[in-house]
């Protein structure tokens, strides 16, 4: 009787499908265990380069639009640099002319000028004797637009007797400075975080849990644990480190050697440094493209602008700008690089597939930082002679004015406050 039930068609097609739904069940728990697993051991920075490549995808696409001159902004500065946020908060950096961060809002009206005098005991900072002053250069954003981080060249005031300055090797006497956090609601600094001597550039890890600094005269990298707001390492690199791309997966950072000709690659959970590549003389800044294959790289002493393909650390593609290319931003979409030429009053956009020179804008004298505003598409290049050209990525309108009669020749080395 059992053999001839086992044996009927209805008990052989519902064995089946339970023996097929067995089998799918087990496939969706070793598919769950493989992903669980890819999570631990890298999982993490697949998603953060998807994330970053989807972000790419869905932004305004400026290949087929022209850098249109929307104003100039002036007033009590001197700005070393700006940074845009998010939601188009941007900052200016105006050193110690000024002492310093003037804010202004997307449409390019100033919202606030933040001092940079701070009584660092009321941040807890040991054997504080009164108010100090900093000197601000670079900004970075933590990825919502809450809060920026600022770099202090140096600092003045009580405590501090040698100040940094530029010609400075890793034997001189210069003392250690701040990055102060600053809050973008109330564009006041609420955190200061010690790091070397004479920090430059600011980069915070795309997981948000880490933030770098090149310190000039140390000839070293910081590296903050941002959960305790201090520095847990330092990581040396050579003379006069200056540039800092930190790779989607939030593993590796690149640090230009401006004073030399390497880039070094730092592996940031060992805090080792290794020569990565030499992309020509006085690698100033760098941009990492969002799929992590790519490193952008400018020669601040050879005049180029140079693509370094990072599986076998060599340069794929070069492209030679005016005098002095210095600092250099992404536009959201990931198609253009706009690099500032210091010695050549000029600022190029250069499309990142092949290094096309698209368009060259005439500027203030001095051009020094460059930022990519993404709520409005807009490029702000400051001007260390006192002003900040503001720029929209337009589909008509009058292109910007051109450089009349070209720049002055390169110069090997460049001003003071490089």
């Amino acid at each position: 009787m059992k053999l001839v039930v086992r044996r009927d068609p209805v008990y052989v097609r519902r064995r089946r499908i339970v023996g097929l739904i067995a089998l799918l069940l087990l496939a969706l728990l070793v598919l769950g265990g493989v992903r669980a697993c890819q999570a631990l051991v890298g999982g993490r920075g697949d998603d953060a380069t998807a994330a970053a490549l989807q972000a790419q995808k869905a932004a305004y696409d400026v290949s087929g639009t022209q850098l249109v001159k929307r104003q100039t902004i002036t007033g009590n500065i001197n700005p070393k640099s700006v940074a845009a946020s998010p939601s188009g908060l941007v900052i200016a950096q105006n050193m110690m002319y000024r002492h310093t961060v003037t804010a202004y809002g997307a449409d390019g009206q100033l919202k606030a000028t933040v001092p940079d005098a701070v009584d660092l005991a009321q941040f807890g900072v040991k054997d504080a004797k009164g108010t100090v002053k900093g000197a601000p250069v670079e900004a970075t954003w933590t990825r919502d637009g809450a809060k920026a981080y600022v770099s202090n060249y140096s600092m003045y005031g009580p405590g501090f007797v040698k100040n940094g300055f530029d010609d400075c090797t890793v034997t001189s006497a210069v003392d250690r400075s701040y990055v102060y956090r600053l809050d973008a609601a109330s564009l006041k600094v609420d955190q200061v975080i010690q790091v070397g001597a004479v920090p430059k550039v600011v980069a915070l890890s795309p997981d948000q849990r880490t933030l770098l600094a090149t310190n000039w005269c140390s000839g070293t990298l910081s590296i903050v644990d941002v959960a305790q707001a201090k520095e847990v390492a330092t990581v040396k690199i050579g003379t006069h480190p200056r540039g800092i791309a930190i790779s989607p997966d939030s593993t590796t950072a690149y640090v230009a050697e401006m004073g030399g000709e390497t880039v070094y690659q730092v592996d940031l959970a060992a805090r080792t440094a290794k020569p990565l590549v030499k992309p020509g003389k006085g690698p100033r800044a760098l941009v990492v493209s969002a799929d992590g294959k790519h490193l952008y790289v400018t020669n601040n002493d050879a005049n180029t602008l140079v693509r370094v393909d990072l599986a076998s650390a060599k340069v794929d593609q070069t492209v030679s700008l005016a005098s002095q290319p210095r600092s250099m931003a992404m536009s959201r979409d990931g198609r253009a690089l706009y690099v500032v030429s210091y010695g050549a009053a000029a600022m190029s956009k250069v499309r990142t597939s092949d290094l096309t020179v698209q368009q060259v804008v005439a500027t203030e004298p001095s051009p020094i930082g460059v930022a990519y505003e993404p709520t409005r598409n807009a490029v702000w290049v400051s001007c260390y002679s006192g002003s900040i050209l503001v720029l929209d990525e337009a589909k008509g309108g009058t292109p910007a004015p051109s450089p009349k009669g070209g720049g002055p020749s390169a110069s090997p080395s460049g001003p003071a406050h490089d």
